[in-house]
């Protein structure tokens, strides 16, 4: 059973301001109640020199004493005493007794001094009190120094292994943390120790951090979650604070999990420049984390999981033996991992009959799991905007096509002339990878416009998931890429815009065969560039790379790219020109329908292509994506 955190006990400063005001109410009052009446200095005067004063006491500030009326009774009165030598002379001729006093004002020159400083610093410490609460108005600005990770207790833990799909190699390597965790003398006994660190790593949305909370969910330990940025602030030494009252809390809650997402943010390796300057806060952060690194034994039963999708960047340090010992790889998931995913989310969704996760796997390589959630998640959107019961396959169909190409765009009207280009453009896609054995078969060509600037898209559907390429297969790619222009110039003898998308990766795929691949007979089997690191698939720093070849090696890969997606595009206009009746009459087709599907295709095609009816077999009702970045042509 959990242990109830102390209520923290505080003074309550309210009441110290609440007595200090109803004293001097009381004082106010209490002088009233007295009778003392405060008369002008000029009045009391003229009561001296009528006689009418007695029982007169001089203090240092003041005059007290009684003033006769009219009926002889006296009637108490103070003034403020004004230096005037012959008022002693004139008290004296008068008779009129009088006596001076010592004033004794020690207490309320304390007090004037003393009380506002007291209620001052009482104000001071309510507000500093409210402040430093961290569900005060100031959520916690005054403990800058402490750590902002969330805690998790066992019950709070609600995630499993079970609640986690596609990943059953991370899950397998995780499971030994899990089982320290829960059986730690079975290592100790062995001289064994878990690893003191365990890194995360893979694409975005793959289910690193829900894999941190399994582990934690698993174990039955605290778990202790916070982000890299969060340790880093403006003020200097702040995140170093903050890493070391994390651990020193960690510890005293062991066994338990500390997990660190986007350690990028943290851990970015170290500048080499020295007018980049070495000792900024983010280093100083980082170097107490690899401190409190070396510094806990592994044994009491904390153990550092991280994440990130940039390990690329991360410091040396970090990664040596001793700190972030095990690596996980978190990676896509293939077609059967997708199919788990699948049914994870599909739990809570109403399904039709028609809805089968294996072929929406099929049609989805290159999607992880917060891609596959947002899926299901369209779908039963869609099928409720119809009001529908259930979610069909058709929904799942069309959440695809708005994931891969965008929402359509009803309300761009194109121009008659707009539209019959952008009719022959995508239909030379279409009708060359219908021509070519080795491409994906197409599933639909569609003129309507969808997402930023799409005007037409043809989709193709990958029969299963790839990892390697051929030559051959590449070059069919670009032909398939360069099918638009071609189209367009034996039709209208003039190119527009459209292609623009289509040449840059054929550009893409032609350089990347030259200086990745060796797949140029000139060049030979020699790389000029390295691959792009990291999972966020673009070489962010090729820019700063030093370019390890001549400037006439650059020439020749500059000519060789070139000629390749020449020879790509001689070949796509070549095919389309030798079935032109072919592409004007799928043209005229698509322009009356605006959408052909898979079965329309092979049925304009049947008598083109015979072999396709031997090879080729029914489409599935699902819309399937080209490549792995989900982008149609």
């Amino acid at each position: 059973m959990e242990k109830e955190p102390e209520t923290k006990k505080t003074f309550p400063f309210w009441l110290l301001i609440l007595a200090v005001w109803s004293f001097f109410v009381i004082h106010g009052l209490w002088s009233d109640m007295r009778g003392i009446a405060k008369v002008p200095y000029s009045e009391f005067v003229t009561a001296v020199d009528k006689g009418h004063v007695t029982d007169l006491v001089i203090t240092k500030d003041e005059v007290r004493g009684s003033i006769k009326q009219a009926d002889k009774t006296p009637q108490p009165f103070v003034t403020t005493r004004v230096e005037d030598p012959q008022m002693i002379q004139k008290l004296q001729a008068k008779g009129i007794k009088f006596s001076g006093l010592q004033d004794n004002n020690f207490l309320r020159d304390i007090l004037s001094w003393v009380l506002p400083a007291v209620v001052f610093l009482g104000l001071w410490m309510f507000f500093l009190n409210r402040a430093t609460d961290k569900d005060g108005i100031m959520g916690g600005a005054m403990q800058v120094g402490r750590s902002k990770a969330r805690v998790y207790v066992e019950d709070q833990l609600t995630v499993r292994f079970d609640d986690v799909a596609g990943v059953d190699e991370a899950k397998e390597e995780l499971q030994e943390v899990v089982n320290f965790l829960k059986e730690p003398e079975r290592y100790r006994k062995l001289g064994g120790r878990m690893p003191k660190g365990v890194l995360l790593i893979g694409p975005p949305g793959t289910g690193k951090t829900m894999l941190a909370k399994a582990v934690a969910g698993e174990a039955g330990v605290p778990f202790f979650s916070i982000s890299g940025s969060e340790f880093v602030e403006m003020f200097v030494g702040v995140g170093a604070a903050r890493v070391r009252d994390l651990f020193q809390e960690a510890l005293k809650r062991t066994p338990c999990i500390i997990f660190i997402d986007e350690l990028d943010a943290l851990g970015k390796a170290r500048s080499a420049n020295p007018f980049a300057g070495s000792h900024d806060e983010k280093e100083q952060t980082l170097n107490q984390l690899l401190v409190e690194l070396d510094g806990f034994d592994p044994r009491q039963g904390l153990i550092v999981l991280a994440a990130t999708n940039r390990p690329e960047i991360l410091d040396p340090a970090l990664l040596r033996a001793g700190r972030f010992d095990r690596q996980v790889l978190v990676d896509r998931p293939d077609k059967k991992g997708r199919i788990a995913i699948f049914r994870v989310h599909m739990k809570d969704v109403v399904l039709a009959s028609d809805v089968n996760p294996v072929v929406i796997a099929a049609a989805t390589p290159g999607f992880t799991g917060a891609d596959i959630a947002n899926l299901v998640n369209e779908a039963a959107l869609l099928a409720a905007r119809r009001g529908g019961d259930n979610v069909t396959m058709a929904d799942f169909n069309e959440a695809i096509e708005r994931v891969v190409a965008g929402l359509q765009k009803k309300n761009r009207i194109l121009r008659p002339e707009e539209r019959e280009r952008v009719a022959h453009h995508e239909m030379g896609h279409a009708l060359l990878a219908l021509a070519l054995p080795g491409s994906d078969p197409v599933h639909k060509v569609s003129i309507i416009p969808r997402g930023a600037g799409a005007l037409g898209y043809t989709m193709q559907r990958p029969t299963e998931d790839r990892f390697l390429m051929l030559r051959d297969e590449l070059e069919e790619r670009l032909v398939v890429l360069l099918g638009g222009r071609a189209a367009e110039m034996i039709i209208y003898e003039q190119a527009s815009t459209g292609a623009a998308d289509d040449l840059s990766k054929a550009t893409d795929i032609a350089r990347n065969m030259v200086t990745r691949f060796g797949m140029n007979d000139k060049l030979g089997l020699v790389t000029y560039e390295n691959e792009p690191n990291g999972f966020l698939q673009k070489q962010f720093m090729a820019t700063l790379d030093q370019r390890l070849y001549s400037d006439r090696t650059a020439s020749d890969i500059d000519e060789q790219t070139k000629q390749i997606v020449e020879d790509a595009y001689d070949r796509a206009y070549s095919m389309l020109n030798e079935k032109r009746h072919l592409l004007v009459n799928a043209a005229r087709l698509l322009l009356e329908k605006e959408t052909l599907t898979h079965d329309e295709l092979e049925e304009i095609v049947a008598s083109e292509f015979p072999w396709r009816q031997a090879a080729g077999g029914p489409g599935l009702d699902i819309v399937p994506i080209e490549n792995s970045d989900r982008k149609a042509v």
